[in-house]
């Protein structure tokens, strides 16, 4: 994908700026559900809804959890996340993050389904929210603490709360090895 110009760059400035308005450092861990408090975004779990569409919420969570990690509803202008609770923590924490990315880009609520039943896919929106989602989670900081000390990718994952591709994504996307590298005089 490739992103308008300056939305990088952006995107890491609104991640810290939401960071620090709930007083976390560029190290400190994010718990997406309290960012979803801060934000007033309910966030429900699918088991939750069990009761009012029992099949769907049993199929989605349990049957193919992978069709369905979280969406965003509107009621007017307030949002509300479902998401599954049937991933594991660290994947839950990168689903409801990317939604609640969704609300601080202001992206704009879209039909889930078109006229004929197939999805609605705006590839460069989800991009967006993967990208901020994933710099809430872990910093530029953070993915280059982590290259710096060699901590193992399951134990990074622990340390914040999020899936070892998580990790493994960040560490790769803000180049925080190769610039480790580079400062201790290796490949260039």
């Amino acid at each position: 994908m490739s992103y308008r110009r300056g939305f990088k760059t952006e995107a890491n400035s609104t991640a810290a700026e939401v960071r620090g308005e709930l007083g976390l450092g560029p190290l400190d861990a994010l718990d997406p559900r309290a960012l979803a408090d801060h934000l007033e975004i309910p966030v429900v779990p699918l088991s939750a809804i069990g009761a009012d569409a029992p099949d769907a919420a049993h199929h989605l969570h349990s049957v193919e959890p992978r069709a369905f990690s979280a969406v965003t509803v509107f009621c007017g202008c307030k949002r509300t996340i479902v998401h599954n609770d049937g991933h594991t923590p660290g994947r839950q924490a990168s689903d409801i993050a990317h939604e609640l990315s969704h609300g601080l880009l202001l992206h704009p609520p879209t039909p889930a389904l078109d006229d004929r039943g197939c999805r609605h896919w705006n590839q460069d929106v989800e991009d967006e929210a993967n990208w901020l989602a994933g710099a809430l989670l872990i910093t530029p900081q953070a993915a280059l603490s982590i290259a710096r000390s060699a901590l193992p990718e399951d134990e990074a994952a622990a340390r914040f709360g999020v899936s070892n591709q998580m990790v493994r994504f960040r560490v790769n996307v803000t180049g925080a090895r190769k610039r480790v590298s580079r400062a201790r005089g290796g490949a260039r």
